[in-house]
């Protein structure tokens, strides 16, 4: 049985999730923030789409790049990819389907980008926690 009242353990969650928000943050913000301002005809499900694929794919290279400090390029990737794959698709999903209940579609706003940060954050927190009391293995 896990115990979920562990501070260092929901601390180490707290900052394993930010450096996952941030790598994610950068693609997916990124990808809408061009979109927003270029003319297209892309859905906005095709436009979130994108933002979520560059979303993981930003914060896996973030991930990997901490990760090459203290292992080889190839376990660094594989661990990036293992420990958090899960993590950053809630994430992204999360943050997404926040951007179009408060904007109507693909919109960044300074407001709406709060708020997306702090659903992006609080959705994987528990799986975080659970992954380092489970396993005791975490990213960063």
């Amino acid at each position: 049985m896990i115990s979920w009242k562990c501070k260092s353990t929901w601390k180490k969650a707290r900052v394993n999730t930010l450096w996952c928000l941030l790598g994610c943050s950068i693609g997916d913000f990124g990808t809408i923030f061009f979109f927003q301002n270029i003319h297209h005809d892309l859905s906005t499900l095709s436009v979130m789409c994108l933002a979520i694929f560059n979303g993981l794919i930003t914060s896996i290279l973030l991930e990997t790049i901490i990760l090459i400090k203290q292992m080889s390029l190839k376990s660094a990737f594989k661990t990036a990819i293992g420990m958090s794959f899960i993590s950053m698709i809630g994430m992204e999903v999360a943050m997404n389907i926040t951007d179009v209940l408060l904007t109507g579609g693909a919109f960044l706003s300074w407001w709406a980008a709060i708020v997306m940060l702090m659903v992006g954050f609080i959705t994987p927190l528990p799986y975080n926690y659970w992954r380092l009391k489970k396993f005791g293995v975490s990213c960063h």
